[in-house]
């Protein structure tokens, strides 16, 4: 019997208070109310081409700003993904996707190395979209790669619309992360020569 690949966390703090359940081999459903309408947006879209099912809650300080709410979620996500992927035993490990978006094209690549690192090329122009600081777009996408332990490079390679950017960058992650934690048929044990990620 396939052993399901789901994890559930709650991460409280006195900024924020999220419950969050990931299914990494789920059909792309998502139920996210994380207070921020935009982060709702790019989180279903993220969830819908890595089709995981995600239920996301978050309570979170946003009569300060996003900034509590938005880095929680992502160490919140980042350890579901660790959670749910386990020992590794199996999976590809590594993904990439190049995903145009309009005018925007976007490359990511990862791998679930154990060993996290992030590097972002690109920038946004406006301040915000929505209601989300576009600063605070990148910096979701380092505590996501800290706390699930991955090695992230996502570049912005060109674009005009922020919108498009951000969006871009959300679904080609989903897309390499579930190229990512497939099961490899091929594969026994982890996508090492040293045994263990």
């Amino acid at each position: 019997m396939k052993q399901k690949r789901i994890a559930k966390i709650e991460r409280i703090t006195s900024e924020t208070k999220i419950k969050l359940e990931l299914n990494i081999d789920g059909s792309g459903k998502a139920d996210v109310k994380t207070g921020i309408g935009f982060l709702d947006h790019m989180l279903d879209l993220w969830a819908f081409h890595g089709l995981f099912n995600l239920k996301l809650t978050c309570k979170g300080d946003l009569e300060i700003d996003a900034h509590h709410t938005t880095e929680d979620i992502a160490i919140a996500l980042g350890s579901a993904l660790a959670e749910a992927v386990g020992e590794k035993k199996g999976i590809v490990r590594y993904g990439f996707s190049y995903l145009p978006m309009d005018e925007a094209l976007l490359r990511v690549a990862l791998d679930l190395s154990g060993r996290p690192e992030f590097v972002f090329s690109g920038e946004f122009v406006q301040a915000s979209i929505g209601s989300l600081d576009t600063q605070m777009i990148r910096h979701f996408f380092k505590s996501l790669a800290m706390s699930s332990r991955m090695t992230l490079h996502m570049s912005i390679l060109y674009g005009i619309n922020d919108h498009h950017k951000c969006e871009g960058l959300f679904k080609a992650l989903g897309r390499a992360l579930r190229q990512a934690v497939e099961i490899d048929p091929r594969r026994t044990g982890v996508a090492s020569t040293k045994g263990i990620l």
